[in-house]
């Protein structure tokens, strides 16, 4: 365990990345997209100059870095990073991501894609995929129309990021178009085991829901010119792309994530499928038995022992660790795209 994290903290020191202990702030927004009839509740961190001493201590299920709630602004124009959480996650599952980048000079904006988060599970919302990349772009366009904000965020240098259903999300806004009908296809038959997924089982009878093909047919393009640099972490419904005609809109840099003991999203079918697909694109794999859900926050422990599969991993695998490999690569790679 000791040697993973010095030669993570290795890692770090050589990539440059500064680890300062630049204090957080936090702000939650509550947005609400009219025309779609759907709350974007977003959470924004930034660096700030406010004391910790007034920090957010409201109970988490997670460890985390205490953030100064509603901080002043920083100075001057900072790059901004969107993030996509996984299926039946929240906005906060990826907060140790946020945290570095913010940490490493990044305003991050996380949103809550309703009706696929932990606490509102709608099960057709688990399946409309095309409703999260709308979601992102609705919270940055917000953002950069809101009065304190719009002076703090660098609109020529915008990235994304996202997990899982999220690494999607962050594919389509890059310019991905999934073909949802050879998904289903897929889902029916080799990709069962992708489709019945723990945070909502029985996804696969509804497949096939009138409403649900409807919608999925009359969705508007995802692709949003704004972001220039997208990283998808242990992506997941690679099997809906069949050639490279459905990545040709992407030309902005794609760095690609995966773990090699992903049973949810597993990597032959999935990060490095995109990678293959995508021009251009890099790929890191993270090694051995890490899974797909070391990419979510280190739990406290009675959360630990209640949900052993989303927040337990192999023996030989250090959650910590893996999230300051990511860290470091994510910040390399937005300073250098951005």
């Amino acid at each position: 365990m000791y040697k993973q994290i010095i030669t993570a903290f290795i890692f770090l020191l050589s990539g440059n990345i500064v680890l300062a202990q630049t204090n957080i702030g936090q702000r939650t927004f509550q947005f609400k997209d009219d025309k779609r009839n759907r709350p974007v509740t977003t959470e924004v961190w930034y660096p700030t100059t406010d004391s910790v001493k007034q920090a957010d201590k409201y109970f988490s299920p997670f460890t985390r870095v205490q953030t100064v709630r509603n901080g002043k602004l920083p100075a001057g124009k900072l790059p901004v990073i969107m993030l996509s959480h996984g299926t039946g996650g929240g906005r906060l599952t990826l907060e140790w991501l946020a945290a570095a980048l913010a940490q490493n000079g990044f305003i991050v904006v996380a949103v809550d894609h309703w009706g696929n988060t932990y606490d509102n599970k709608i099960k057709l919302e688990f399946l409309k995929a095309w409703e999260r990349p709308q979601d992102i772009s609705f919270a940055l366009t917000s953002l950069l129309n809101d009065r304190d904000f719009k002076e703090v965020i660098d609109a020529d240098k915008i990235g994304a990021a996202g997990f899982s259903l999220g690494g999607f999300t962050v594919i389509a806004l890059a310019g991905g178009e999934v073909d949802f009908e050879v998904l289903r296809n897929y889902y029916k038959t080799a990709g069962r085991k992708e489709i019945e997924i723990p945070e909502y089982p029985g996804l696969l009878k509804s497949l096939d829901d009138s409403a649900l093909l409807a919608a999925s047919k009359h969705y508007p393009p995802l692709k949003d010119k704004r972001i220039k640099a997208f990283l998808s972490i242990s992506p997941a419904m690679g099997p809906g792309f069949v050639n490279k005609q459905q990545v040709k809109n992407i030309s902005s840099p794609v760095y690609i994530v995966g773990s090699q003991s992903d049973s949810i999203a597993p990597v032959k079918t999935n990060a490095i499928h995109y990678h293959q697909l995508i021009n251009g694109s890099q790929l890191y794999i993270n090694p051995g038995k890490t899974g797909h859900y070391v990419m979510l926050s280190e739990a406290i422990d009675p959360v630990k022992k209640e949900a052993p599969m989303l927040f337990t991993d192999d023996p030989s695998v250090n959650r910590h660790a893996v999230h300051l490999k990511v860290d470091s690569l994510a910040v390399a790679f937005f300073r250098k795209a951005l």
